[in-house]
């Protein structure tokens, strides 16, 4: 009754002539006041403002709610020696060193517990995260298939289009095969229609540790769309399927991304004239003025940077994809390189599949260590001391140069022809081993023939890279280089001719 009275009291003085006046901290201009007839004028209340806080302030300690917490502090320091006093400044900042060092555990466990609810909230308010179901879609061909999925062209049905013509798109595809014409006309009318391509990876059913893998897919999607999402395509969301026929099987999960292009880095290289294939899709047309290979080596150089800068963002995050490869890098239509596939990924920072024995990478990609964390340490804890323990396992580990070997074997594929098939990649791999994954070696010991023309002109600034990318770690888990490191290379540092390509470059991609 004494707060209540201390507070009202103000009140009644402040009250006069029907006239009531509006006061402010003293840290904060004073507004004007006004009466009933919204009429304004200035008056000094100043010494009636102060007396309203100080009331309010008497109040509360005559009840003893803050005269009682100001004594426990000093209480609490007053115990406290010089020395203590230190010590407990010192312990809390490295505490926010530690928790804040990379991966940032501090950092990810507000992403996870509170961002991450928070995306989804504001999406589903958006409309962006949508109920999305089998019917929805028309799946096209099959572009590609993993261990644990497969990856179709789709296109997102508009709300106006009977979901039956699923059904008879099917049905026309089986027409088309037997020498029929009639897919083609509703193929064609969809696809004037809509604009909403797509592309979908349904996660394969009965397969161990499918099904895992996908609800991690899902997740580090959601991750990167938050922290990085200029490094991964546009994720749209997931569905189960609510039937089975020739292309769902009921209770299969699918994963659904925005189409940005359906050519990975792996397609294009299949071609005879890569990476020439690449030019007016990186530049937005042809160099003028430039040689054959000295264009080749631009275009290389344009791919290699915008993978390594990809990678350093991802890293940044406490992210390591494990499965750099060109059949994960998608080729937009704008000359984007995007990471895809992250469904064997880790996330050090909250220990999100954490296990570093279950996974199936790609071996011809792989670094000799063959795993993102020792080998010694199968089984990992708990998820939440995991994390706390992450900060640790990067420094003594540096598990983001598991990728760099991978983007290191990328480098070489692009740059030397006779490497690009999948018997010589395999070739290769044999090769290095012998060699101690020593790359200098391996030039002299070979029996492959590459052309190494692309690396080594600009006075072998390329080939300098690669040897340093494809490389044995040290007794310290260190050697190869990082994405921040790599970037930094010589081989990235501009000349005349590459500034030209990077101004074109980035007036291809602003017009686009």
């Amino acid at each position: 009754m004494n707060i209540m009275a201390s507070l009202l009291s103000p009140t009644t003085i402040l009250k006069q002539h029907n006239q009531m006046t509006i006061c402010f901290s003293p840290l904060k201009p004073t507004l004007p006041t006004y009466n009933n007839n919204v009429s304004f004028k200035s008056t000094s209340n100043s010494s009636k403002c102060h007396a309203f806080f100080d009331d309010i302030s008497n109040g509360l300690l005559e009840n003893g709610v803050i005269q009682s917490g100001i004594v426990q502090f000093e209480r609490v320091t007053e115990d406290l020696s010089d020395m203590q006093r230190w010590s407990f400044v010192i312990f809390g900042g490295l505490t926010w060193i530690y928790l804040t060092a990379r991966p940032g555990v501090l950092v990810g466990a507000i992403d996870a517990y509170l961002l991450a609810p928070l995306q989804l909230g504001l999406d589903n308010l958006s409309g962006r995260r949508k109920n999305l179901k089998s019917s929805d879609f028309v799946v096209g061909d099959k572009l590609g298939e993993g261990s644990y999925g497969v990856v179709y062209s789709g296109v997102l049905l508009p709300k106006n289009v009977n979901v039956n013509v699923n059904v008879n798109v099917e049905e026309e595809r089986v027409q088309k095969k037997r020498g029929g014409r009639g897919k083609a006309a509703i193929t064609t009318q969809l696809d004037v229609k809509s604009k909403d391509k797509v592309i979908l990876k349904k996660v394969k059913v009965g397969i161990r540790g499918a099904e895992e893998f996908g609800d991690f897919e899902e997740w580090f999607n959601y991750r990167l769309s938050r922290a990085a999402p200029e490094t991964c395509a546009d994720f749209l969301g997931t569905f189960v399927a609510d039937k089975t026929n020739s292309r769902f099987t009921k209770g299969g999960k699918w994963l659904v991304w925005k189409f940005e292009g359906d050519r990975t880095l792996g397609d294009y290289m299949k071609d005879r004239n890569f990476p020439s294939n690449l030019e007016s899709v990186m530049f937005g047309r042809v160099l003028q003025g430039v040689d054959s290979s000295k264009r080749n080596a631009l275009i290389i150089k344009q791919i290699m940077r915008q993978i390594i800068t990809s990678l350093k963002k991802i890293h940044n995050t406490g992210i390591v994809h494990r499965d750099v490869k060109p059949a994960n890098l998608v080729v937009t239509r704008r000359g984007q390189i995007k990471i895809i596939d992250f469904g064997a990924a880790t996330d050090l920072r909250i220990g999100k599949n954490y296990v570093p024995n279950l996974a199936l990478l790609d071996p011809d990609y792989c670094p000799p260590e063959l795993y993102v964390l020792p080998e010694e340490t199968p089984s990992p804890p708990p998820a939440p001391i995991a994390a706390l323990l992450s900060p640790i396992l990067w420094q003594l580990n540096s598990p983001d140069l598991f990728d760099m070997y991978s983007a290191g074997i990328v480098l070489l594929q692009m740059a030397i022809p006779n490497l690009r098939s999948s018997s010589a990649l395999k070739s290769f791999n044999s090769e290095i081993k012998t060699c101690g994954y020593d790359l200098r070696k391996w030039r002299d010991y070979t029996r492959l023939r590459p052309d190494l023309q692309v690396l080594d002109s600009e006075s072998g600034r390329g080939w300098d890279l690669a040897t340093k990318l494809i490389s044995e770690r040290g007794s310290l888990r260190r050697g190869r280089l990082s994405a921040a490191a790599a970037l930094r290379h010589p081989y990235f540092l501009l000349g005349q001719g590459d500034q030209a390509a990077a101004v074109i470059s980035k007036l291809s991609l602003t017009r686009k």
